[in-house]
């Protein structure tokens, strides 16, 4: 059998795995994150014990896997993956447990959609590295205690506010990601421009980095797809014409805005006034789901300026009718 050449196996990787950074220096941003981290981490590795449990929140894609992953080869440990939705039962989480090492790290993304039953089975284990299983049913049944290796468990989560103030109090650190700067993202597609091998003009970055809402993941899922349309097309670089082509195609605007973007803002334009207006009766007349509006489509419009809550509900900002082309309130048509 023949053995792939170092190319091939460059490109047969998946494309997500071989984007992450795989040292700190290069991972691009969230600064303060970072520098908290290394003293967590430095400090553990000084002391021969395991790292403290860390809780790391925000949006999707902002690189809270990719930190994990990090903070285990900083600790020169093996990371063990899992969901909240994939723990369902005990014996799904006590499977996960008892298969630990000494000083393992436990990667548990998606942390709030863990059920009570099986985060309270965690409370022990995180903070005496104790697994307390129930043996059998009715009179006869008996508490099994189990004890664990030293470990360090991350979770990740979108959706802090789901989680329990016990839970949470547990976590020895708390961080949250916040959306990057222009420049940073810049950085993020040079770099994974460069890991793909496509040449690209600056021009085009600016504009990727400008429609990747602040965000590594969509930035690199742009660069994929203006990827494929210079390939297809066969351009031999990435130039600004292409990108913004392919963003035309994608109906993606310059912001970054989605369809689904600008039909909630034209919503609040068109049927109330700018607003304010509840998220209660938006998520009626978009006929959308409450929690996509709260922490899908808000978060990024009011980052930008578009969108603002305030107690009354959303208010659609004067940057939004300049943005969309509509006439700001009380201007004549």
């Amino acid at each position: 059998m023949s053995q792939n050449t170092p190319e091939q196996a460059h490109n047969d990787a998946p494309i997500d795995s071989l984007l992450r950074p795989d040292a700190w220096s290069d991972y691009v941003g969230q600064a303060k994150v970072k520098e908290n981290l290394s003293i967590i981490l430095q400090a553990a590795l000084s002391r021969g014990e395991a790292c403290d449990h860390l809780l790391f929140y925000g949006q999707a894609g902002l690189g809270k896997t990719t930190l994990a992953h990090l903070v285990a080869k900083e600790l020169g440990a093996h990371l063990n993956v899992t969901s909240g939705p994939a723990l369902e039962k005990m014996s799904d989480l006590a499977a996960v447990l008892t298969n630990l090492e000494p000083n393992n790290v436990l990667f548990i993304d998606e942390v709030h959609r863990l059920n009570r039953m099986i985060e309270e089975v965690l409370y022990p284990a995180m903070e005496t590295r104790k697994l307390h299983l129930i043996v059998g049913k009715g009179p006869g049944a008996r508490t099994l205690s189990l004890d664990l290796p030293p470990f360090t468990l991350i979770a990740a989560t979108t959706r802090s506010n789901l989680l329990s103030s016990p839970l949470r109090s547990r976590f020895g650190a708390s961080f949250k990601l916040d959306y990057y700067e222009r420049s940073d993202i810049e950085a993020i597609v040079r770099r994974s421009a460069a890991i793909l091998n496509i040449p690209i003009d600056p021009e085009a970055i600016s504009l990727l980095a400008g429609a990747s809402r602040s965000t590594p993941r969509t930035a690199n899922r742009l660069l994929r797809r203006v990827r494929d349309y210079v390939q297809v097309h066969h351009i031999a670089t990435v130039t600004v014409d292409a990108a913004r082509k392919t963003l035309e195609l994608l109906d993606i605007d310059e912001l970054g805005l989605e369809p689904q973007d600008r039909r909630l803002l034209e919503a609040i334009i068109e049927k109330f006034h700018g607003g304010p207006v509840g998220v209660g009766t938006l998520a009626a007349a978009l006929n959308e789901d409450k929690g996509i509006i709260e922490d899908v489509y808000e978060p990024f419009l009011m980052s930008t300026g578009l969108l603002n809550r305030t107690p009354s509900g959303r208010v659609v900002t004067e940057a939004a009718y300049d943005h969309l082309g509509y006439p700001e309130p009380g201007s004549v048509r």
